[in-house]
């Protein structure tokens, strides 16, 4: 029976809540009659024991209701999205931006 479970591919979009984030499956097909074609994206609530972040790529996997939102669960981490870490000492950055410039000069004199 586990073998019969859909696998899904997608992108997460959000990570906010415990054990829980949201991935975007985006799919494209051409439309039958018109041959255009379509772009179609999926969000989905999955249960994360990973600790995926934001901008990984994932495979989630159906599993049995786990709350009212939540019926998949990732499997594993494809690929690790780039992650923005930012400095620890954030005064010294807004320092050096706020006394270069034009206007730091006119006040120097």
């Amino acid at each position: 029976m586990k073998g019969n479970r859909r696998r899904l591919t997608g992108k997460v979009t959000s990570n906010k809540m415990q054990k829980t984030v949201v991935v975007q499956v985006d799919s494209r097909h051409r439309h039958p009659l018109y041959g255009k074609v379509v772009n179609k994206a999926a969000r989905f609530m999955a249960h994360d024991e990973l600790g995926a972040a934001m901008g990984d790529t994932v495979q989630i996997v159906e599993s049995r209701p786990i709350s009212k939102m939540k019926r998949w669960v990732v499997e594993k981490i494809v690929n690790r999205g780039y992650h923005v870490v930012l400095p620890a000492d954030e005064a010294a950055i807004t320092e050096t931006t706020t006394t270069s410039g034009p206007a730091a000069e006119g006040s120097a004199e």
